[in-house]
């Protein structure tokens, strides 16, 4: 009796390749193979040549990319595919008419991290919604005006073609597709098997994303900064910030919006769900004390705060990312140390 027919899974790799992207994928579907999943999974390479990861580790090609054939169940861009020069970053159109090939083989693309802008230069996403590593989306939107770019979804699928948001992202998408494919009690074995959640919703935010904020160059700005960081729990409505930077509130508004690329009642949001996440992870207080402490006043302003920054409520949060390590207050007793971490950003 015959088994079921093999579903090829392409993982596209090349140089530079950061290796969970790869790996990431490539073991998401050889676990599920192995508790029955009908996927076979190749590796691909620009002329079958062995590849060396951004980490230094060599991974081997089972076939080149120019001389894949057949039907393809999906096909799997990695990152690494982007290559900087003077003028910016370019994927090499040759790559991408390989990309354009197979897709008319395959019954679905997929993307990790910068494996998108392959994507996007091979005609794949003109007219869809996708992501990329949040250090990319900027430059992302810019070189493909017809790409929707959501700049904070782990991953997204628009008809058969999910892009994701890069490393573990990845792994996130692909459980997804074994969801899709086998069901919810395949993935979860998967998930199991490799001891990572099943699963993190595509629309999540790409946590810490929005924290590579601009070091500000006027130093009214710099004590404003520190005192929101050091006391989120503090009055830092913008009249406050205003008054303590010694500007008046039309001006403080317009050269904070400048020098830090939002507005200030953006920041403190931002910079107090960052508080109220490091508690929830880290202590046992409850979500309403938690609001408290960190200038939210109610939880349910701390809940839709969370929504819009994270793309998930306090508990969901917490539920994902509470560490074992509880006792540490990480708002109390520990002014010195943060100072010295604010401090050296400048």
């Amino acid at each position: 009796m015959l088994g079921p027919v093999l579903r090829k899974i392409v993982v596209l790799v090349e140089d530079g390749v950061p290796l969970l992207d790869a790996a990431g994928v490539t073991e998401v579907f050889s676990v599920a193979a192995r508790h029955g999943a009908p996927y076979r999974v190749l590796l691909a390479s620009p002329g079958g040549r062995d590849v060396r990861t951004a980490a230094g580790v060599r991974l081997r090609a089972d076939s080149a990319v120019e001389v894949l054939d057949g039907e393809i169940d999906t096909l799997v861009v990695t990152g690494s595919v982007v290559h900087g020069t003077e003028r910016g970053p370019f994927v090499r159109t040759e790559l991408a008419g390989q990309v354009r090939r197979l897709a008319k083989r395959s019954c679905r693309v997929a993307s990790v991290c910068t494996g998108a802008l392959l994507l996007a230069s091979a005609g794949l996403l003109n007219g869809r919604r996708a992501t990329t590593h949040w250090s990319w989306c900027d430059e992302f939107a810019k070189l493909h005006p017809m790409v929707t770019v959501d700049r904070d979804a782990i991953f997204v699928t628009d008809g058969p073609v999910s892009t994701s948001a890069g490393v573990s992202a990845g792994i996130d998408l692909a459980l997804a597709l074994v969801e899709q494919d086998m069901g919810a009690d395949a993935a979860r074995r998967v998930a199991r098997a490799l001891v990572v959640f099943l699963r993190r919703p595509g629309g999540q935010a790409q946590f810490g994303a929005w924290g590579q904020v601009p070091v500000p160059t006027s130093s009214p700005l710099r004590g404003v900064v520190e005192a929101v960081t050091l006391t989120p729990g503090e009055d830092h409505s913008v009249p406050a910030m205003a008054a303590r930077a010694m500007l008046s509130v039309r001006h403080f508004t317009r050269l904070f919006s400048r020098e830090i690329g939002m507005s200030p009642a953006q920041y403190v949001e931002q910079t107090r769900v960052d508080a109220a996440r490091a508690l929830l992870e880290n202590g046992d207080d409850g979500v309403e004390s938690i609001a408290r402490r960190c200038g939210f006043g109610t939880s349910e302003t701390m809940r839709r705060a969370f929504i819009r920054v994270l793309g998930v409520p306090p508990v969901a949060y917490r539920g994902r990312f509470r560490t074992t390590g509880i006792g540490a207050d990480p708002l109390a007793g520990n002014h010195s140390a943060v100072r010295s971490q604010v401090v050296q950003t400048y």
